[in-house]
């Protein structure tokens, strides 16, 4: 599949720990940061999805932390598509920061579900009619 996304933000003070290290908590924040961008890119918003009746919960995340993030430091989480979605979709991301040091990688799996029945469905036609336009 392979379709990515970059998306570039700065460390709020708030996010860090007494050290000035990002607390590991907020990566997960980072990374839906990353969704949320990358189906944008496709020219999709969550906000439209929910609308539309369909929810998109994390259903597994792992990540790999390799070195820490700071205060102020310009980070730019890059998500990309692992395979075509079907009832799931499945992300792997990187972190690096402005050097473009590795400081994180990621995976997570989400499952497409209706909002009103709490039950998987398919992903919606229109991402997929756009991501095969790509």
């Amino acid at each position: 599949m392979g379709y990515q996304n970059r998306f570039s933000f700065r460390v709020r003070y708030g996010e860090t720990d007494q050290m000035g290290v990002v607390y590991h908590g907020n990566y997960a924040q980072y990374l839906e940061m990353g969704r949320v961008e990358w189906l944008r890119s496709l020219g999709f918003s969550y906000k439209q999805m929910e609308k539309d009746g369909i929810m998109l919960p994390v259903i597994s995340l792992e990540i790999q932390f390799r070195k820490s993030a700071t205060y102020d430091d310009l980070l730019t989480v890059v998500t990309e598509l692992t395979k075509p979605p079907v009832v799931k979709i499945e992300f792997d991301y990187e972190i690096r920061n402005e050097q473009n040091e590795l400081l994180v990688t990621a995976h997570t799996v989400l499952a497409f579900m209706d909002m009103r029945t709490s039950k998987p469905v398919k992903c919606p036609s229109g991402i997929l009619e756009r991501l095969q336009s790509l």
